[in-house]
């Protein structure tokens, strides 16, 4: 058989808008700005006391592509678990902290990466910004100032009647200039909602008045299915404009979830390497087999898979030829049988009965031929399967 050139291009895929340029932080060892690639992170789900329970969920988010992770700090003892986490963890911890002013100083001294401030919880914020400033440029520790639909500070609500994008901004542009008063730069801004409407509109606004780098969010997004939909609404709004430094996809799901989903979205948008990618027919008459099962069996027979292979499953002559000879791998089915195409050419014909496992066998083939090219494990993460 003729050996083909598999896997992604060697020039840089093609995105809908250069970057924002921004000004450069570095949570530990992550850069977040326009010098660095877009960062996804999520939120342990775990008591932070728990620490063993913690770092055990921090080691699953690691695994599954996550670039940095929060814990929350609400209590003295969260604070106290805090210097092991920030330790033992390997991606950079930042802590969450909301009402008590105490435990910003706690986890900068505990040697978290970062640590997220809500100006419009925490008592008289405003009075202690010097003094934060000063203990996390000490301590080479980043913030993020945190301002969210549901916790505006009453001033800024009551001006504007509810959360609009004008006051998500007021209230961030604000603790901005507080911090920059101080001479300290080294912060990234939220400005959330849960309507990604007014979300998009404040970010839209808040990337026209400073240079800063962004934290993307839909706060309180839902479940899976809805939160999935409105945040890749959302980033996808501003990604293509090339605003935004790091996401969080917020899900009321397991937070491997929304690591899933955060990548997803930058792969998508070329903003992260593609991995596997199973390109399938949706509901459609024309179909000769049954395209459901096959691309279900597919995945699951390629699970825990992860190279940049572009795998087609299509179940009729009309557009079922064309993607599989667009792929890297694919079958065009029909009439009992399945051409097998390997980058564009027909490299063998199979009854139905053997197309999942003659796919398989190739994309293990080829996986096997890419790790040894690479000097890596071939198998790692799971696929992402993405209807046509």
């Amino acid at each position: 058989m003729t050996s083909v050139s598999l896997g992604m291009p060697s020039a840089p895929p093609p995105v809908l808008a250069p970057r924002r340029k921004t000004r450069q932080i570095k949570v530990g060892s992550v850069g977040v700005g326009s010098d660095s690639p877009i960062s996804v992170q999520s939120m342990t789900t775990t008591p932070t006391t728990d620490i063993n329970a913690t770092l055990q969920q921090i080691a699953e988010l690691t695994a599954s592509g996550c670039d940095i992770v929060r814990v929350a700090c609400p209590s003295a003892d969260d604070a106290e678990a805090l210097p092991i986490i920030a330790r033992k963890s390997q991606i950079p911890v930042i802590a969450d902290i909301h009402f008590q002013p105490k435990y910003v100083f706690a986890a900068i001294e505990a040697g978290c990466a970062a640590v997220r401030v809500n100006p419009g919880n925490i008592r008289k914020f405003d009075d202690q910004v010097k003094e934060i400033a000063k203990a996390a440029k000490d301590h080479g520790t980043s913030i993020r100032i945190g301002v969210n639909a549901g916790s505006l500070e009453p001033g800024i609500l009551k001006k504007h009647g509810k959360a609009t994008p004008e006051a998500l901004v007021e209230s961030a542009v604000w603790e901005a200039s507080l911090f920059e008063e101080h001479g300290f730069h080294d912060f990234k801004i939220s400005v959330k909602h849960n309507d990604p409407v007014i979300m998009v509109a404040a970010y839209e606004m808040l990337a026209e008045k400073g240079d800063w780098p962004l934290h993307l969010g839909v706060t309180e997004a839902g479940p899976a299915f809805q939160g999935t939909i409105k945040s890749a609404t959302a980033f996808g709004a501003l990604l293509s404009r090339g605003i935004g430094d790091t996401i969080r996809v917020s899900l009321s799901a397991p937070p491997v979830e929304e690591i899933k989903v955060g990548n997803q979205i930058l792969q998508s948008l070329n903003l992260r390497p593609r991995k596997l990618e199973i390109v399938s027919c949706p509901s459609c008459g024309r179909a000769q087999v049954d395209v459901y099962t096959l691309a279900e069996q597919v995945t699951a027979g390629l699970e825990g898979m992860e190279i940049p292979l572009r795998v087609a499953v299509m179940g009729c002559v009309v557009n079922g030829p064309g993607e599989a000879r667009e792929a890297d791998l694919g079958v065009a089915s029909g009439n009992g049988k399945g051409q097998i195409f390997v980058k564009g050419e027909v490299i063998k014909t199979v009854p139905e009965s053997q197309i999942v496992e003659t796919l398989i066998e190739e994309a293990m083939r080829i996986a096997e031929e890419m790790g040894e090219a690479d000097g890596e494990d071939a198998v790692k993460g799971s696929p992402v399967v993405s209807v046509s």
